[in-house]
């Protein structure tokens, strides 16, 4: 383990801890009932990215996906049963989502150390933060005592997932309706520093843009848009990737948000937080991001811990699964 995470020399070891509004969850929840539980989870994700380090984007991805439909409670994890539609086949996850296999892989190691005792609602945020911080962002101290869903949500993977193209209203509307303010939205946009997307996803912004401030946007960066077009045809090849941060995709920085200033942001839902802001608040952030790491780090952290609380289930509710895959028979 030690040869793995000396490849890591340039980490930003910053460790923040800012304070969680879910009473029922604390740091180190785990110290007596499994205490080598946060340390399992960082080797395997350690070892992950040494092997592939584009997975730390969809592990990242893996938690927001879970806690937008029903909250943080593992329910995109579930498999298709008789009495279950799996959110994997939601059009936003679909030949999307990742990582599952990598989740698999923690979920094993846990319950030979420590059976039905970590949540993997647990094991999602935690490796968030991992693979977060093990590609040269901020750290923090996760808060823990999640359970697990005892069911998914097929509809509300369609339903409540922000979709690429929303407009700047769109989005400050969906990230309303799971508490979550301007600030939280800027800051974790910044998480598409780090990570690829589908030509399906971006391909209108290409060749066919909605709106005046789309086109003009695009129109400052005609040489980015050429790019796009040659990894993405106007047909066909609609599961071609394109980094969403072409100048550090394997790092996660503030170069997300130098990129949308620069009309080089690469799907739709970026360029709109610089080309619709009516009241000048979203773009201040997005500049505030761009001039200061630290302060976007602080913000990151802040606004991910905050999500991560969103419909948490505790106490008596839910389960821990043995299977991150299945609920308990």
């Amino acid at each position: 383990m030690e040869k793995v995470l000396l490849m890591f020399p340039l980490l930003i070891l910053t460790f923040f801890s800012v304070p969680c509004n879910c009473e029922s969850l604390y740091p180190h929840y785990y110290r007596e009932s499994c205490p080598l539980a946060e340390e399992i989870v960082r080797q395997n994700v350690a070892s992950v990215l040494y092997r592939d380090p584009l997975m730390a984007a969809a592990l990242l991805r893996l938690h927001f996906h879970d806690c937008f439909v029903l909250g943080c409670d593992a329910s995109v994890l579930l498999d298709d049963t008789l009495d279950i539609v799996s959110e994997k086949q939601a059009t936003p996850n679909k030949n999307s989502l990742r990582g599952f296999e990598v989740i698999d892989q923690i979920k094993v190691a846990l319950e030979e150390v420590c059976p039905l005792t970590v949540s993997c609602a647990d094991i999602l945020a935690l490796v968030a933060r991992d693979a977060v911080e093990l590609r040269g962002g901020p750290g923090w101290e996760v808060e823990l005592g999640r359970r697990d869903s005892l069911e998914a949500s097929f509809s509300g993977a369609n339903q409540f997932i922000p979709a690429p193209n929303f407009t700047l209203e769109q989005l400050i509307a969906n990230f309303n309706s799971h508490g979550l303010d301007i600030q939280d939205l800027v800051a974790l946009s910044g998480g598409h520093t780090i990570g690829r997307s589908r030509c399906l996803s971006f391909r209108s912004r290409i060749y066919n843009p909605q709106t005046y401030e789309e086109q003009k946007y695009y129109d400052r960066s005609y040489v980015f848009r050429r790019t796009l077009s040659s990894i993405c045809p106007e047909s066909g090849r609609d599961n071609g990737l394109a980094p969403l941060d072409f100048k550090t995709s394997r790092r996660f920085d503030n170069q997300y948000y130098h990129n949308i200033l620069e009309g080089k942001g690469l799907l739709e839902s970026d360029g709109a937080l610089v080309s619709e802001d009516s009241d000048g608040d979203v773009v201040r952030l997005v500049w505030a991001y761009a001039l200061s790491q630290p302060l976007f780090f602080r913000d990151f952290v802040s606004s991910i811990i905050k999500m991560g609380s969103i419909n948490v289930l505790t106490g008596d509710d839910g389960e821990i699964r043995r299977n991150c895959r299945f609920i308990n028979l």
